[in-house]
C-alpha cells in the first residue's frame, strides 16, 4: 500500500486546510487509515482515522473541529481541518492498516500562525 499526502500549508488561527490521503496498491486490504501528526519536540499521536466500516474516532483536542471522511471508492481520505489552532501545527502523515501492519505516507506540513 502506497499513501500520498496532500493539502497542507500556512494558514492564519482560525481558518481551515483540508487534507487528502490517497491510497493506491492493496486498498482492499487495508482495514482503518488515519491521520496522525508530529509537532517539534513532541511525539507523533493520532488526530483521527476511519475503519473499513466507516467508523471513527478523534482525539479529544480536534473533537467538533476536524472531520474526517473519504471518497466513495474508499481510495482517498480526507481531513477536513477548521478553526485551526496555533498548537494544531505540527507535520501530519497518514497512516494505513493493512493486516496489523502499518503503512505510512510523506508527511505534509500545516503551520498555523497565531
Amino acid at each position: 500500500v502506497q499513501l500520498q499526502a496532500s493539502g497542507g500549508g500556512l494558514v492564519q488561527a482560525g481558518g481551515s486546510l483540508r487534507l487528502s490521503c490517497a491510497a493506491s496498491g492493496s486498498t482492499f486490504s487495508i482495514n482503518a487509515i488515519g491521520w496522525y501528526r508530529q509537532a517539534p519536540g513532541k511525539q507523533r499521536e493520532l488526530v483521527a482515522a476511519i475503519s473499513s466500516g466507516g467508523s471513527t474516532n478523534y482525539a479529544d483536542s480536534v473533537k467538533g473541529r476536524f472531520t474526517i471522511s473519504r471518497d466513495n471508492a474508499k481510495t482517498t481520505v480526507y481531513l477536513q481541518m477548521n478553526s485551526l489552532k496555533y498548537e494544531d501545527t505540527a507535520v501530519y502523515y497518514c497512516n494505513a492498516l493493512v493486516r496489523l501492519k502499518d503503512y505510512w505516507g510523506k508527511g505534509t506540513l500545516v503551520t498555523v500562525s497565531s
